[in-house]
C-alpha cells in the first residue's frame, strides 16, 4: 500500500518536498490556505509566486481542506513560517484527535519563535500531544528549493532524538539526487537552522557594501562560531555545527543569490529601509526575526554574539551598517578559540 504525506506549506520549500514525494512514489496531499493558490496547482500544475517556471507533477494533490489532506496520512511534514508554526500545530491537533491519527510528524521550518525563543520542534510537541504523533523529525541542510526542483545533487540531515523514526524520514525522501543522513541532535540541527539565516543576512550586506571574498570568509567562520556557542549553551553537540545542519546550510544560504536572507541583506547593503525590503521580498525572511530572537535570548544566557547583536542594532535600531562594520572590526582582538 502505497504511504500517504501530507504536506502542511505550498511556499517554495514545501511545495518542491511534495513533488519530491510525489517522484519518490508517495500518495502526496499539499496543503494550501489561499483558495486562488489551490486553483492554479489543481489546473496548470504551477506555483508563480514562489517557484516561477517549474511544472510540479500531475499526480500531486493539492487542496484548501487540512483535514482532506492529513485523513489517513503516515506523515505530516510541516513547511511554513516559524511565526505560523503554533497556530498550524494547534490546528493539526485537533483533527488528528478528531481522526483518531498517531502519524509521524516531520517538520522543515527554520527559526526560532519570537518571545518564547522555542525552536519548532519544541512548538509542534506542546501543541501536538504524545498520543497523535508517532515522533517528531527535523529535516534540515545545505537545500535551495531552486536547486532541488532541478534535482542538483543535495545531502540533508533527519534529526531526532529517535534514530529509528530519523531512519525512516531518511527513507521517505532519499533517492539519486537527494540524500538524507541522520542525527540524534535535535538542539543542534534546529540551532543551526535557525542561526545562519542571521548570518546570510550579513553576507547579503557585504556584498551589497562592496565587500569581497575576504570578508565573506570571516563572516561566515565567526559566524558559525556564534551559532555554535549559542547552541551548545542549550545542550548541542557541537560536532552538528560541522554537519550539514550546520557549517553545510550555513555555506549555502551566505553565498547564493537563492538566499531571500542574503537577498534582504544585500538589498540593506545598497541602501534600502528594512520596511520596504520586507514588503517587495513577497516572502517571509525568517532572519530578520531570528536575530531579534537570538539577541535576546543570548543576552539571557550571556553568550558572546557580537555578529548577531551589530546585526539586532542595524535591523532594530537603525544603526548604519558601515558604522556596525567598524565597531565589529575595532572590538578588542582575542584568541580564535574563544
Amino acid at each position: 500500500m502505497t504511504e500517504k504525506v501530507a504536506v502542511l506549506g505550498a511556499g517554495s520549500w514545501g511545495s518542491i518536498l511534495a513533488n519530491l514525494l510525489v517522484g519518490n512514489g508517495k500518495n502526496v496531499w499539499l496543503w494550501s490556505r489561499d483558495d486562488e493558490q489551490v486553483e492554479t496547482f489543481n489546473r496548470w500544475h504551477v506555483n508563480p509566486r514562489y517557484m516561477e517556471d517549474f511544472k510540479y507533477s500531475k499526480d500531486l494533490h493539492v487542496t484548501i481542506d487540512m483535514k482532506e489532506a492529513v485523513r489517513d496520512a503516515d506523515y505530516v511534514l510541516i513547511v511554513i513560517p516559524t511565526k505560523g508554526i503554533r497556530e498550524v500545530s494547534t490546528r493539526l491537533s485537533k483533527l488528528l484527535a478528531e481522526l483518531d491519527m498517531k502519524p509521524l510528524i516531520i517538520h522543515a521550518t527554520k527559526g526560532l519563535e519570537q518571545s518564547t525563543y522555542k525552536r519548532p520542534s519544541q512548538i509542534i510537541e506542546e501543541c501536538i500531544p504524545a498520543a497523535h504523533r508517532e515522533d517528531v523529525v527535523v529535516l534540515s541542510g545545505p537545500s535551495h528549493a531552486e536547486d532541488v526542483a532541478i534535482q542538483d545533487m543535495t545531502a540533508v540531515t533527519a534529526a531526532s532524538v529517535n534514530l529509528a523514526s530519523a531512519s525512516k524520514v531518511q527513507k521517505l525522501f532519499s533517492n539519486s539526487y537527494f540524500r538524507v543522513y541522520t542525527n540524534d541532535d535535535v538542539i543542534g540541527a534546529e540551532f543551526g537552522a535557525a542561526l545562519k539565516n542571521i548570518i546570510a543576512i550579513g553576507a547579503g550586506a557585504l556584498a551589497g557594501l562592496g565587500y569581497k571574498d575576504n570578508a565573506r570568509a570571516a563572516l561566515i567562520t565567526r559566524g558559525l562560531a556564534e551559532i555554535r556557542r549559542l547552541g551548545v549553551a542549550f545542550g548541542a553537540n557541537p560536532f552538528t555545527f560541522i554537519g550539514l545542519s550546520g557549517v553545510g546550510d550555513l555555506v549555502v544560504t551566505t553565498t547564493s543569490k537563492n538566499s531571500r536572507n542574503w537577498r534582504a541583506g544585500y538589498q540593506l547593503g545598497q541602501g534600502q529601509k528594512l520596511g520596504d525590503v520586507i514588503s517587495h521580498m513577497g516572502m517571509v525572511i525568517e532572519g530578520v526575526y531570528t536575530t531579534k530572537a537570538a539577541h535576546e535570548l543570548a543576552a539571557k544566557r550571556q553568550v558572546k554574539m557580537p555578529i548577531t547583536d551589530a546585526l539586532y542594532r542595524v535591523l532594530y535600531e537603525d544603526e548604519d551598517i558601515e558604522r556596525a562594520i567598524d565597531e565589529l572590526m575595532g572590538r578588542q582582538v582575542t584568541t580564535e578559540l574563544e
